[in-house]
């Protein structure tokens, strides 16, 4: 995979940490937009949608996973699916695709991953800011800080 690729795979969750479940793919998006290339920070944004939609082009199933947890019949809403709709016609659309076919639920349980493995790629497509993440006026700097530290109420 492209190396924009393997960056988006390895940090399309973060909306996920700690306080956020519902839009996570949006919230990981904008944390990430400052500091990585546009079309990482779409195709994470894209994912969400994605993930509920299969593209048997890339062996990508409806997973089994969201059939048990929420039932057969289950429909995202309706900003899901115009989402997904939007996302299908984009020149980015196989990067968000991606995220979604190398998610954890498609992972060999038995496989072991070391981030010393992909220290090179992050460090060649993810701009750490000199002063720290949280800690330099970006759009995004105050999601950071929330996760540095979130029982810090004021």
């Amino acid at each position: 995979m492209d190396e924009k690729v393997v960056l988006a795979c390895l940090v399309h969750d973060i909306g996920v940490i700690g306080f956020i479940r519902a839009d996570h793919g949006y919230w990981g998006a904008q944390m990430v937009a400052p500091y990585v290339d546009e079309e990482v920070s779409w195709a994470i944004r894209a994912h969400q949608a994605l993930r509920f939609y299969p593209d048997e082009s890339v062996g990508y199933s409806y997973p089994e996973s969201y059939i048990k947890n929420f039932g057969a019949d289950y429909r995202p809403d309706p900003y899901i699916e115009e989402e997904y709709k939007r996302a299908r016609d984009h020149k980015w659309y196989m990067t968000a695709r991606m995220i979604t076919v190398h998610d954890i639920y498609s992972f060999d349980p038995d496989v072991v991953v070391e981030l010393e493995e992909f220290t090179d790629i992050i460090g060649r497509n993810f701009k750490q800011p000199k002063e720290g993440l949280g800690w330099d006026s970006s759009p995004s700097a105050h999601m950071w800080r929330t996760l540095i530290r979130p029982t810090r109420y004021l």
